[in-house]
């Protein structure tokens, strides 16, 4: 049978429905959370308004109760990116990441996470205390004591204290030691990866999982074997996208409604080619040469500007003109979002 081709506007679609962009739904930040393999959280208000623009009913309280129970860490996966996740989809992430040439995959690494697991045992540690204690213990000074706490920090599954994830968190990081993760087949736990990856961001071509797994090829293509059978399908450039059979496919014309997004929102982040979303003459608008990502709002599904707050109001600046009728569905929900944020 010929493999079916998508649009870009059906894969806007796809990923938006998947992505709970269309509509609304009712869900707890954990369940928000997990659906959609993380939220980026290296700015500390931006998993919030992630959980916001996707959910009804949604208080701050929520979220920073489940940070405060343990139902919610912050922790590095992802592109070697600060995320929330689950403690259950953290061990997945973490054992899916292994036999990989990750900082916390070195011998260097190893060697040093009992002693750093120790540092941690019943307290939180400063970065700062955490880079004394190697220099003091391993003899490492500068540059390689500070690489080699952050790769042993990782490796002893020290994560972030859940005060540094509150919306008005405090600055300086604390790390406090999670319990040892459940521990799970590596190609396995990366075909579960996958698998939750097509689920949130489907369809979508290998080049795509690998920019957001940051892992080679044949590690994605031994885990991807494991998921057969997969829907195949090619977009408008003839390249391969792979989906879950019964994945969600909104016709073309489902009407997308004008949505905010905050800064590093993972939408814009987990493609090679982020124009599904991202229209190509506006991505280094929104993506700097430092990797910063811009807060943004979608209308008719893709982003057309940046929003920002200043004196307590949300100040929208769109790409290009808006037609009126479309400036007010903006300006109604720049609105809402100013209820939330204040």
């Amino acid at each position: 049978m010929a493999e079916r081709l998508l649009t870009l506007r059906e894969l806007n679609r796809a990923t938006l429905a998947r992505q709970l962009l269309l509509e609304r739904k009712r869900l707890s930040p954990k369940a928000v959370i997990e659906r959609l393999v993380g939220l980026q959280a290296q700015w500390p208000s931006a998993p919030y308004v992630g959980v916001w623009t996707r959910t009804t009913g949604f208080r701050r309280s929520a979220l920073e109760r489940e940070l405060a129970s343990g139902a919610v860490v912050k922790a590095t996966v992802m592109r070697g990116t600060l995320h929330l996740v689950t403690p259950r989809d953290y061990a997945i992430l973490r054992a899916a990441m292994s036999e990989t040439n990750f900082p916390w995959e070195s011998s260097q690494a190893k060697l040093l996470e009992p002693s750093v697991r120790a540092l941690a045992d019943g307290r939180s540690v400063t970065a700062a205390e955490g880079v004394a204690h190697v220099e003091r213990e391993h003899g490492l000074t500068g540059i390689h004591a500070r690489r080699a706490w952050g790769a042993a920090r990782l490796r002893a599954h020290l994560v972030h204290h859940h005060e540094t994830a509150l919306w008005d968190a405090r600055p300086a990081a604390r790390f406090v030691p999670l319990e040892e993760p459940e521990p799970h087949d590596p190609t396995e736990a990366r075909a579960e990866m996958f698998r939750r990856y097509l689920a949130a961001f489907g369809p979508a071509s290998r080049r795509d999982i690998v920019a957001w797994s940051m892992m080679h090829v044949p590690e994605v293509q031994r885990a991807l074997d494991r998921l057969e059978p997969l829907r195949r399908f090619r977009d408008e450039h003839g390249r391969e996208l792979l989906d879950l059979p019964r994945a969600p496919l909104p016709g073309n014309d489902a009407p997308a409604p004008v949505r905010f997004l905050p800064k590093w929102d993972n939408v814009l982040l987990a493609f090679s080619d982020r124009t599904r979303v991202l229209p190509e003459p506006y991505r280094k608008k929104v993506i700097g040469m430092n990797g910063d990502v811009s807060q943004t709002f979608l209308v008719d599904g893709f982003v057309a500007g940046t929003w920002r707050v200043e004196t307590g109001r949300v100040r929208i600046e769109p790409f290009a003109p808006l037609a009126p009728s479309v400036r007010r569905e903006v300006e109604e929900e720049a609105g809402r979002l100013e209820a939330f944020l204040t």
